[in-house]
């Protein structure tokens, strides 16, 4: 193996990755996320947890974050 190689972070760099590894995490944090928000404001007793709230939440944190790392 020659210095020329590149190596890995060239191989990182020249990359896109795969959408679905980015979907997949912003759904799974958008839902934490949502589920903190939801949790926290119903402590506050500002609105009701159920699973409607969190799941309207997840959605909109969803929605706003591929929005913004898309554009």
């Amino acid at each position: 193996m020659s210095a020329d190689d590149g190596g890995f972070g060239e191989g990182i760099a020249t990359s896109d990755g795969d959408p679905r590894v980015l979907l997949g995490l912003n759904a799974v944090l958008s839902t934490l996320l949502g589920w903190t928000l939801i949790g926290g404001l119903s402590f506050l007793d500002v609105v009701a947890f159920s699973i409607i709230n969190v799941a309207t939440a997840a959605i909109l944190v969803f929605t706003l974050t591929y929005a913004v790392t898309m554009a």
